[in-house]
């Protein structure tokens, strides 16, 4: 499902109603939402025993979760604290802007570099990752996904680390299910999903071996409004394109909750390699969305609320009978639910990309059923 630009859509048109409530009017209102912490962040980074390192920071998700880390330990009084952002940073604006907010970058090749001259610090989150051309260079996603780590996991060994991972580490599983636990077998389908059982595999070893304590974190399609599962339908839908309902339902979940997540879960890692499912509590059907999205547009006839009639060209395909799915149950039991619900998440992507606001250009492939990304 392709992004297509909102300014070529045939579809484009004024909104005729107030923007929904919340909404970011703009980039700079979006990054200041995903960088507001909580209480709850706040009252945990108080509690940090040292400075935090961020590898991976110049990704779609890195840049947000620096400055949400820098707020955080700023309200708690823990100024002393340094955010330290690795990345190649070869977009010097994107490393400026952080250093304007008081994180620290550090331009590193992690592949390449030596890890000994990367920073000290007590507190790790690992975002690298490689996903979209694996199945064309899968030497590479191992290198990344796989090898990386260790080196990541003995330069910090004495550290928490907190460690992205994916869903995709599961096979699909029925949709009429809850979605797959924590306990549950996993069962990677092609080499992006087997290099990142790798990395968790790899963290888990130098948790077991050197008492590295460690935090991994299975996440399931995060939403920034430029980019993500309900980006990717939304343009779909206002491009007037029809939306493959193949793979007919997934998890999403609000950006901001997912960064959250990631640095609270600093505080249980543990040497047994605490792993937790990170995503929304909805299982999304595609359909629905796409509907929902007609009708924001002004696409669809609406009787009593619920589209009247399918419109010919708004789907494609027939639902599956099996899907990517995660019970994230545990995650908000622990840290709640997102503040972010689904629902409203609809109404603010309708309306970013009603007003031509910009788009990552990178889909999620999200329908994507072999593991070939």
């Amino acid at each position: 499902m392709p992004h297509t630009s909102p300014s070529t859509s045939p579809t484009t048109s004024p909104s005729a109603s107030p923007s929904p409530a919340g909404f970011p009017e703009d980039e700079q209102q979006l990054e200041d939402l995903l960088a507001t912490p909580s209480p709850a962040l706040v009252a945990d980074l108080a509690r940090l025993d040292g400075d935090l390192v961020v590898l991976g920071a110049g990704g779609k998700m890195g840049p947000s979760l620096c400055r949400l880390a820098r707020r955080a330990l700023d309200a708690a009084g823990r100024g002393d604290l340094a955010v330290h952002a690795v990345s190649r940073w070869s977009d010097r604006k994107a490393a400026d802007a952080l250093a304007a907010e008081g994180v620290r970058p550090v331009a590193f090749d992690l592949l390449d570099g030596d890890p000994a001259e990367l920073p000290d610090a007590g507190n790790a989150v690992f975002m690298v990752g490689a996903k979209f051309g694996s199945a064309g260079n899968p030497a590479h996603a191992w290198a990344v996904n796989a090898a990386l780590p260790d080196r990541i996991a003995r330069r910090y060994r004495d550290a928490r680390i907190a460690a992205f991972s994916t869903g995709n580490v599961y096979p699909l599983v029925d949709t009429a299910s809850a979605g797959s636990a924590e306990t549950d077998p996993v069962g990677p389908v092609g080499e992006y999903a087997m290099s990142c059982l790798g990395r968790e595999r790899v963290f888990g070893h130098h948790a077991a071996e050197h008492g590295t304590r460690v935090a991994l974190l299975r996440l399931n399609y995060a939403i920034d409004l430029r980019y993500g599962v309900l980006a990717d339908i939304a343009a779909t839908v206002h491009a007037g394109e029809p939306v493959d309902v193949t793979t007919g339902h997934a998890n999403v979940v609000w950006q901001g909750y997912a960064n959250e997540v990631a640095l609270r879960a600093l505080l249980h890692a543990d040497a047994e390699a605490f792993t937790l499912n990170l995503t929304g509590p909805e299982t999304a059907s595609v359909r629905r969305l796409a509907h929902l999205f007609a009708e924001e547009f002004g696409r669809a006839a609406t009787t009593g609320g619920e589209p009247a009639l399918e419109q010919a060209s708004l789907t494609t395909g027939q639902e599956s009978g099996t899907a990517l799915l995660s019970d994230a149950s545990r995650c908000h039991a622990l840290f709640g639910y997102p503040p972010v619900p689904l629902r409203t998440l609809v109404g603010w992507q309708a309306e970013w990309i009603r007003r031509g606001l910009p788009l990552s250009g990178r889909p999620t492939k999200f329908h994507v059923r072999d593991g070939r990304f």
